[in-house]
């Protein structure tokens, strides 16, 4: 058995960094993701006038319910959907002018949901270049709330962005959905703030934010779900087994299910409370499954489905096409590189049986594609397919686990892969 350590969780520490800011007194988060994302997030909060002292294992920030300290501020996001989509709408609870922009990358990703809704609730907010992306600038004098309906079927950040920011509004907020994709996402974040001093809740598709300060908190992040995938996935793959710690059936991400996709695929699957192990089969069997809700690791099944005995069908999962790439198209083009027989529509991905040949994989800058396919190099070591794929932008994986590749290497080092 080989046992992983995986960073914490990029969404977990997301949300811990805005509930942070946003209480009365100083947070203690423990074991914060250590990466580009992470850091770019904590770096816009003190270009916001928030206080963080950032120690390797210990991050104490010094929470702001009046929003922040500065009367204007120029904030940049990097790669970040958490950050440019989350940043904003904590701006918007201050008051001041606060101008946002992010890579072009990001630029490119949708935004018009959320500040459609800011914009609904008296929010004074400009998009400078396209409407509905960045850059865009927010002049604050605080939020009211009420009600209003949002669409959040291409990403649950939106819903996430309005239900965080909810306590700091003069009367809360009543968010009616229209549609929502990564329903876990969402519960996740319900979850945290509670365990911050808030009490929203959901009732049938509204959802319900009082007007209650958040309290500072002592916060211990979990594993990244979505990162453990690629660990399970190996495992799977390779009838190897893997063990990861912290992250068990109490988990609060949805993605803990990925390893139920793998019990459904042959794999023998142990879930405790605080740990989830993977033992690979002799071959995977084909599945077709709805991923809606899990939809982050939809290119770690698709890297591995080559290798199984039957089809591979991954459905309901059309929010992937706006991620850091299109991801059914990257993982279509990557596979097709490989040899690998494949068809997709609007929102779904079929792979059929192949014995998939070396190739150079197109990042597209994304991180879940990069370590992704870097998994399916395991299944050519496995069948002694010499030359294994190459990564047109290995370093892409900082954005979420700058550490993949050294652990990669030392997971194939004791599997002699």
């Amino acid at each position: 058995m080989t046992v992983v350590q995986i960073p914490g969780s990029k969404s977990i520490t997301a949300r811990a960094l805005f509930l942070a800011a946003a209480a009365e007194g100083s947070s203690v988060l423990r074991r914060p993701l250590l990466s580009d994302d992470s850091e770019g997030f904590a770096e816009g909060l003190t270009t916001l006038g928030y206080r963080l002292d950032r120690q390797p294992e210990t991050w104490t920030i010094e929470g702001r319910p009046a929003g922040p300290a500065v009367a204007e501020a120029d904030v940049y996001c990097r790669d970040g959907a958490t950050t440019a989509r989350f940043l904003p709408a904590l701006a918007a609870a201050g008051r001041g002018t606060f101008r946002f922009d992010a890579s072009e990358q990001m630029r490119r990703r949708p935004l018009g949901p959320l500040t459609g809704a800011l914009r609904e609730l008296g929010v004074d907010l400009t998009h400078e270049l396209a409407e509905g992306h960045h850059p865009l600038t927010v002049r604050a004098d605080g939020i009211k709330g009420g009600a209003l309906t949002l669409d959040a079927g291409l990403s649950s950040q939106f819903l996430t962005a309005l239900l965080l920011v909810g306590p700091l509004t003069a009367e809360g907020l009543g968010i009616t959905v229209s549609d929502l994709v990564s329903v876990p996402y969402v519960e996740m974040t319900l979850a945290m703030m509670r365990r911050f001093g808030n009490d929203a809740r959901r009732v049938g598709d509204t959802f319900h934010v009082p007007p209650q300060p958040y309290r500072a908190t002592d916060y211990l992040i979990e594993p990244d779900a979505s990162t453990a995938s690629y660990f399970l996935a190996a495992a799977a793959l390779t009838g190897r087994t893997v063990t990861i710690p912290g992250l068990g059936s109490d988990s609060l991400q949805g993605d803990i299910r990925f390893a139920e996709v793998l019990r459904e695929m042959g794999a023998e699957v142990e879930l405790s409370t605080d740990s989830v192990t993977v033992t690979g089969p002799e071959r995977l069997r084909g599945v077709t499954v709805n991923m809606r809700d899990i939809s982050d690791t939809v290119p770690t099944l698709a890297a591995i489905a080559p290798f199984a005995e039957g089809p591979v069908r991954i459905e309901d999962v059309y929010n992937t096409r706006v991620k850091e790439c299109d991801r059914l198209a990257a993982c279509e083009q990557n596979l097709t590189a490989m040899g690998v027989p494949v068809s997709a529509g609007r929102d779904w991905i079929e792979i059929q049986p192949a014995r998939p040949t070396p190739a150079a994989v197109a990042c597209h800058g994304d991180h879940r594609i990069a370590m992704s396919f870097s998994i399916a190099a395991l299944g050519l070591a496995r069948d002694g397919i010499p030359g294994g794929v190459t990564l047109d932008d290995p370093g892409c994986v900082r954005k979420t686990f700058p550490g993949f590749h050294d652990a990669l290497a030392a997971l194939r080092r004791e599997w002699a892969l």
